[in-house]
């Protein structure tokens, strides 16, 4: 198994980094593992979903609530000017936590969803003719699919779709060979919310590059398990949702390179995406403020920032392999389990695995382990094309994080044995 490419880019050890990875020190830094559920710990194992946050964030969050709140920009108080710095402070966290040339070429959004909306409408539509191809792949996330569902139908363009293998990886032949003069954009997923797949992004972008076709990222299910470095992997956009990756939910991070960000138009006018106004005529704002309409989530990106901190003084590098492990460890203890199919088996894996019981619905199986206090996802898990490709309605999917354990892949296994009992199966 193996991760996201490592970038060079991480910050230097921290104390806590230096140590041993010590997972039951770092539980204590996430309140809510110490909840109880139905009388028992709670085993949360729904990182895919997503992630919990460490006490750092919260305080964050509640620090810029409590000692500074106001808007940003334009104020000339104290408070405004206060929060103002720690809200461009987080954008500068975010550049370097993935190598961007510029801070100007950070934009911050709600999440995936919507930086990969502004890319379909702000970039790819006006550009799209008759005919146009957009390609994507098989195991997308409806988020990186109905957008240009949409985009091809307002321009008759043509959205393609590269099979994916029995193994849960993308066909990288019939990808090739769907690529052509007409493909204007090229948008995959980095690592597969479902499958844990993790893709061949740098194979995917030089062969996106032979057609001279615009590349997007969904690098939603990427950042929290092991370093990106945009610059590196040379493609045009990347997406990020914060709260997979231990930050606030409602906040995210559209990269763009800033030659193309500066050709683009802003798809949602309002306050502090403007320069000037007349009723004849606006002049937009400079990068990145021109793609952020309206009040931003200003302590969301606080808590971005706060939880990047927390990733770095943890260490990528020291993440990665920890899961890695945990993953191993979990692909052997529930191939264990009578009548566990697994649905993908990925080379390289990252972050997630998905599996069917025989004669049992996921859902039901969910239910039981809920009973155990285990938290698992199930259900098709917003990438329903996938589950027609593997003949099936619906997943099990455990998704680990940094502060998971192998006792709590043990819990989870024991639920599904119990669910057999119960179930009858």
């Amino acid at each position: 198994m193996s991760h996201p490419t490592a970038s060079s880019t991480e910050q230097p050890p921290t104390a806590a980094a230096s140590r041993p990875f010590d997972v039951q020190r770092l539980r204590q830094d996430f309140p809510i593992l110490a909840r109880q559920v139905h009388g028992q710990e709670l085993a949360y194992l729904d990182n895919a979903a997503t992630t919990q946050k460490p006490q750092a964030v919260l305080d964050a969050e509640r620090d810029y609530y409590t000692t500074m709140n106001s808007n940003i920009h334009r104020g000339v108080h104290t408070l405004s000017i206060e929060a103002t710095q720690a809200h461009e402070h987080a954008r500068r966290v975010v550049q370097r936590f993935i190598n961007a040339a510029s801070d100007k070429e950070i934009i911050f959004t709600r999440g995936t969803t919507e930086a990969i909306n502004l890319i379909a409408q702000s970039y790819v539509r006006p550009m799209l003719q008759p005919r146009d191809e957009v390609l994507i792949t098989h195991m997308e996330h409806h988020s990186n699919i109905v957008p240009w569902q949409i985009i091809c139908e307002q321009a008759g363009a043509i959205l393609r779709v590269a099979p994916v293998t029995d193994s849960g990886e993308v066909d990288m032949e019939q990808f090739k060979a769907m690529l052509s003069s007409r493909t204007r954009v090229v948008s995959v997923v980095h690592v597969s919310n479902t499958l844990g797949t993790v893709n061949p992004i740098e194979r995917i972008i030089e062969a996106a590059r032979q057609v001279d076709a615009a590349v997007v990222i969904d690098g939603a299910q990427a950042t929290a398990h092991a370093a990106v470095d945009v610059q590196e992997l040379d493609c045009d956009f990347y997406a990020i949702s914060g709260h997979k990756m231990y930050a606030p939910t409602g906040i995210g991070v559209l990269y763009g390179k800033q030659s193309i960000l500066e050709r683009m138009q802003p798809y949602q006018g309002g306050g502090d995406m403007i320069r000037s106004v007349t009723f004849e005529k606006t002049t937009y704002n400079d990068l990145p403020y021109k793609f952020e309409a309206g009040t931003p989530n200003i302590a969301g990106a606080i808590g971005l920032r706060a939880a990047i901190d927390y990733i770095n003084s943890v260490g990528l590098s020291a993440i990665a392999s920890y899961e890695t492990e945990l993953l191993q460890y979990a692909e052997q203890a529930l191939a264990s389990v009578p009548g566990l199919k697994f649905i993908g088996t990925p080379a390289h894996r990252a972050g997630a695995i998905s599996f069917t019981l025989e004669g049992m619905h996921p859902h039901d199986i969910g239910t039981v382990l809920d009973s155990e206090a285990v938290a698992i996802r199930t259900g098709h898990h917003c990438t329903q094309p996938l589950m027609e490709r593997f003949g099936i309605p619906a997943t099990a999917r455990l998704s680990v994080a940094l502060y998971n354990t192998r006792e709590e892949v043990d819990r989870l296994v024991r639920g599904l044995h119990r669910a057999g009992e119960l179930l009858g199966v």
